[in-house]
């Protein structure tokens, strides 16, 4: 049919050419879009009542079908296009129109049917998706049983060779790619640090446990309710916490919480004279959960139960600490202080970049203070983590560097770990070394 080539017939075969080409730009772009396209976005869309958006939902439902059916359509007319110019440039220059057809074919498709197509779809492929969307979802319809055909064929093939397409599933759990999405935002600039900071609490609450935030029985400020009302009182309001556990006998027998203002209101209805104050008849009863509790589940418990308080007990019910309701709080939004607050307690920032911190601080708050990645998996606390890694308890002016950052030992409480400093190393960008590889050098 090439042979007689007319001029009229040239021009027809051109213009066929390039509806192909444009075709297969349509398919490539239209593959683009909707596989880039924001789930979220376009649901938000739905939800506001777009049309289109829902067209691209109900595409995006079939993903694998959809490609599928992309994918022919473009093969197809890739193939025809291609197959036409070769007639054609072998009409007009003879045997070596086969190589002119390559190097013309090759560029067409290449640029005009692939990288342009697809450049274009990849810079907003949500408003491409919504464009493409009707004229796909009646292709996807017309196609469809074609689409189905070939997938049964590669399925049949697939398990000739002892692949089971499905049998694996996609080991990334919904909050680590949303994690994902947010570091990869926030590395764009367009989640700024703080708000960063804030999801990655809320996803955290279901890896932690009442255990990694509580505040350790070392450092709780317990009251004596053995003690004269009159010292109880003065100590309970010079004491900036509102809630103070009361214990009797020994610290580990918690009988209650002595309320702030239970106690002001106590002192009031007593005519402001102390000796007629009953602190038994003021104390709520203490809340003891298992320091095993996950932080979401603790933090439901809290709301249903309407408390900000518990003390947290190990498995043998000895008292380990107490978490608060602000403590969960502070996970998700960061640290709340008020006038009497510290900005993080325990940690001062030196000129060099250096961290001197408590061996106590946790290892999240030092993290989120100063945009750090120290792992968090095998230790609460800076001391833990450099007992962890060190597989020792270090003595003072002993340092060690460990997933990119020096630690040095400053002070020593008996086996505690009191004060240290930490600066980060040339390497603290990179990524985390494996748990437990360290280099000590003595001091």
């Amino acid at each position: 049919m090439f042979d007689d080539l007319t001029t009229g017939g040239l021009l027809f075969l051109s213009l066929i050419v390039a509806a192909l080409l444009a075709s297969s730009f349509f398919f490539s772009g239209s593959e683009t879009a909707l596989t880039a396209a924001s789930r979220a976005r376009i649901l938000q869309l739905q939800n506001s009542g777009d049309e289109r958006a829902a067209r691209v939902m109900r595409l995006l439902d079939i993903r694998e079908h959809l490609i599928g059916t992309l994918l022919i359509c473009n093969n197809l007319v890739n193939t025809a296009a291609a197959s036409l110019t070769t007639g054609i440039l072998l009409a007009l220059f003879g045997e070596v129109g086969i190589v002119y057809a390559t190097v013309v074919v090759s560029v067409l498709v290449i640029v005009f049917s692939e990288v342009l197509p697809k450049t274009v779809a990849i810079a907003d492929p949500e408003r491409g998706a919504l464009l493409v969307a009707p004229a796909v979802e009646l292709i996807v319809v017309l196609i469809g049983p074609v689409a189905r055909a070939v997938d049964l064929l590669v399925r049949g093939v697939l398990k000739l060779v002892g692949v089971r397409p499905g049998d694996q599933q996609d080991a990334m759990t919904g909050a680590e790619e949303i994690r994902g999405t947010v570091d990869l935002l926030a590395k764009d600039g367009s989640v700024e640090r703080e708000d960063r900071h804030m999801l990655g609490g809320l996803l955290d609450l279901s890896d932690l446990t009442v255990s990694d935030i509580m505040v350790h029985r070392t450092k709780v400020l317990a009251l004596d309710a053995d003690r004269p009302v009159s010292e109880i009182i003065t100590a309970a309001l010079e004491s900036p916490y509102t809630r103070l556990p009361l214990w009797r006998g020994e610290a580990q027998n918690i009988v209650g919480i002595l309320h702030a203002k239970s106690l002001v209101r106590a002192i009031h209805a007593a005519g402001d004279n102390a000796s007629k104050v009953s602190i038994d008849d003021i104390i709520s009863p203490a809340w003891f959960v298992p320091d095993t509790t996950p932080l979401r589940d603790q933090l439901k418990a809290f709301l249903k139960r309407r408390a900000h308080m518990a003390l947290v007990v190990d498995e043998y019910g000895e008292v380990m600490g107490l978490i608060s309701l602000e403590d969960i709080i502070e996970e998700i939004v960061g640290e709340i202080s008020d006038e009497t607050d510290e900005e993080l307690p325990g940690v001062r920032v030196q000129a060099d970049g250096a961290v001197s911190a408590d061996g106590q601080v946790p290892i999240r708050d030092l993290n989120r203070k100063m945009d750090w990645a120290l792992p968090d998996e095998e230790a609460t606390t800076i001391a833990g983590l450099v007992i962890h890694e060190a597989r020792m308890i270090p003595d003072p002016g002993q340092t060690f560097t460990f997933h990119g950052y020096t630690f040095q030992v400053l002070r020593k409480e008996r086996n505690r770990l009191t004060r240290l400093r930490i600066t980060p190393t040339p390497q603290a960008k990179r990524p985390a070394a494996p748990l437990g590889q360290a280099v000590a050098a003595g001091g």
